[in-house]
């Protein structure tokens, strides 16, 4: 018993000094359940009062019918008012408290009269089971679900138990019982029941504290976490900006060089400077990659649908990339689809996904090896298929794919240059499209991507 006092001596003096947002959380929670509990504890308490009106006193099963019909409708509308409560200031939460501890008191009293009254109509001997039992459960009720604020629930329950302890002491009372009755043994069975209510109100606070702790816990963390994310885009989008300028001159520089422009170049100097255009190219190509994933991320990007048709699309986008195959020495061909499929799309966006989709598929087959583009309908899509005869994706990888920066955890792939951010930049890209992008594939045998749009019927996209 000491160490319950302790225990409640603790967590009242927290929960005097409980930050704003944890005071609303907990109203909230509170209302929440109570109106959620509405229709059953009025159940329980009115099947409770008719059984005793029907064996005891009908007058007074009316009285307490009507008492509990006003104590709930005010803890009905209590819990609305507090639900639908926008701005919590210091003053509307103690009016929110004042307002439940009000419905508390007089809940618990009229419950408690209820079962002293019919406890009176009954001979001592019988040991009184439903008043009891009523009472019992009552608190049992309340420790399950109005454990929010311990001071509601220590006062709920001392007046249950005030009210558990009268009957049987009244009892001894008026009858003056030897200590071997039955009426004694009784009296020490409430005792022992109060003991395990202690305890189970005990152990009931004990979690919500804790579990409210952790939930806090988890959103500080969140935030520590969407903070950083934040420092993280801020700092890879000024640095992305930083480059670009640089970047361009040193590209440009390098161009005018292998262009003759500025004169012969001698040929010792011909092949470092061609192997720094194409490493200035990829760090260009990674630097806009950053930054258009940035804008993504952010919401930034814009996007112009217009009416397209896939079929003459996708030929051109092939067609534009066919040097790029020359150059990797595969093959491209793309299938004739049997009908026409008219999509709204950005028609540069998702030509910059068909176009890394392209470039990935060649960049992993061996020379010689073959790219299929196909295009077919797909339930209410139009699904665009990549396909190549390359080294595949082990089966373990799924979605990780598609994340940034993401490569290939195999010896085969690491070989290939890439920053990872092709397959997460065109997902996104379909996303905004109300599209899907997915693949299958076999380790060593190829890869198939598909992208998924809705296809447009009549001026309606399906």
């Amino acid at each position: 018993m000491k160490s319950f006092y302790a225990f409640l001596k603790k967590a009242l003096g927290a929960e005097r000094h409980l930050p704003r947002g944890e005071y609303q959380r907990r109203l909230l929670d509170y209302a929440e359940t109570g109106q959620r509990l509405f229709v059953q504890r009025f159940l329980i308490y009115g099947i409770a009062i008719l059984l005793a009106g029907a064996y005891y006193s009908w007058p007074l099963a009316a009285v307490f019918i009507c008492l509990v019909v006003l104590c709930e409708t005010y803890d009905f509308f209590v819990a609305r008012r507090i639900r639908v409560q926008n701005v919590w200031t210091a003053k509307a939460i103690r009016s929110a408290l004042f307002k439940l501890f009000l419905g508390t008191v007089i809940s618990g009293i009229t419950i408690s009269l209820f079962a002293i009254s019919f406890a009176m109509q009954q001979s001592p001997e019988s040991g009184h089971f439903m008043p009891m039992f009523m009472l019992v459960s009552a608190s049992i009720f309340a420790t399950m679900h109005n454990h929010q604020f311990l001071s509601l629930l220590a006062t709920r329950l001392l007046i249950y138990v005030a009210a558990i302890i009268y009957i049987p002491v009244h009892d001894l009372v008026i009858t003056s019982a030897p200590l071997g009755s039955e009426i004694w043994l009784h009296f020490f069975t409430v005792v022992f029941v109060l003991g395990f209510l202690v305890e189970l109100a005990r152990n009931f606070v004990s979690s919500y504290s804790d579990a409210l702790k952790n939930l806090m816990d988890l959103e500080a963390k969140h935030e520590q976490v969407k903070m950083a994310y934040q420092a993280k885009t801020e700092f890879v989008g000024t640095v992305s900006h930083e480059l670009r300028t640089p970047l361009t001159s040193i590209k440009g520089a390098l161009d005018l060089m292998n262009s003759g422009v500025l004169g012969d170049v001698p040929e010792k100097m011909q092949s470092p400077i061609k192997i720094a255009q194409r490493n200035a190219i990829r760090l260009s190509a990674m630097v806009e990659d950053l930054l258009l994933l940035q804008r993504i991320d952010a919401g930034r990007l814009d996007f112009t649908f217009e009416r397209v048709e896939l079929n003459t699309f996708l030929q051109d986008v092939v067609d534009r990339f066919l040097p790029f195959a020359d150059y990797k020495g595969v093959t491209v061909r793309k299938t004739v689809a049997e009908e026409d499929f008219f999509v709204d799309c950005d028609e540069k966006r998702i030509e910059q996904v068909i176009s890394n989709l392209l470039s990935n598929a060649a960049k992993f087959s061996e020379s010689g090896g073959k790219i299929t583009v196909g295009l077919e309908r797909f339930g209410n899509y139009a699904r665009i298929s990549v396909a190549d005869e390359g080294i595949g994706i082990p089966k373990d990888t799924g979605d990780r794919i598609f994340e940034a920066f993401n490569q290939l955890d195999t010896s085969a792939s690491r070989k290939f240059e890439g920053t990872g951010l092709g397959l997460n930049i065109s997902r996104k890209i379909v996303e905004a499209h109300d599209g899907l992008l997915s693949y299958g594939s076999e380790l060593g045998k190829g890869t198939t991507f598909f992208v998924d749009l809705p296809i447009h019927h009549d001026g309606v996209v399906s």
